[in-house]
């Protein structure tokens, strides 16, 4: 190789180090304030960044259709984060198709995520490779919303359970 190749090669090694966070480099700001609450789990910073939190899926309020539990899980997310200051722990993908940070996201060190999932707003949604490390925690959480018929997981709350499961 000669040292333009070398060179060449180092400098894309340098490029290609924030695409995850394995490589000590953040996907996108370790902070930031949350300037919108979209739905349960999706949220657009100040600087105009969506995330879409890692290893959840709330019910789907938009396009249309809103899905039973949908609008408790935009307004927990609401009182959660809206206009807050959040901290932001990214996986190994950084973004989503639609190309929205994917995040996993605490107030105070008590992870959004996770409370979520714990409370019966939002059920599990685990996509390869992100949370691999985390899957049995979350499911472990669901499992036991599910359990306690808490939220989206209560029959007299929602006849059909937005999950599919």
């Amino acid at each position: 190789m000669s040292v333009l190749q070398l060179a060449a090669a180092a400098a894309l090694g340098v490029l290609c180090s924030g695409c995850g966070s394995e490589a000590g480099i953040p996907c996108g700001p370790g902070s930031a304030r949350v300037a919108r609450v979209i739905d349960g789990d999706t949220i657009e910073l100040e600087g105009g960044e969506k995330v879409r939190y890692l290893m959840v899926d709330s019910p789907e309020i938009t396009g249309g259709h809103e899905e039973c539990y949908g609008e408790e899980a935009r307004a927990l997310n609401e009182q959660l984060v809206g206009g807050k200051q959040v901290t932001l722990t990214y996986d190994e993908e950084c973004t989503d198709r639609f190309g929205r940070l994917l995040s996993y996201v605490a107030i105070n060190e008590r992870e959004i995520n996770t409370l979520l999932v714990e409370r019966g707003y939002a059920c599990v949604l685990y996509v390869p490779p992100s949370g691999a490390a985390r899957r049995e925690e979350f499911e472990a959480l669901e499992f036991e919303a599910r359990s306690l018929k808490r939220g989206l997981w209560n029959p007299e709350t929602c006849e059909e359970n937005p999950c599919g499961s």
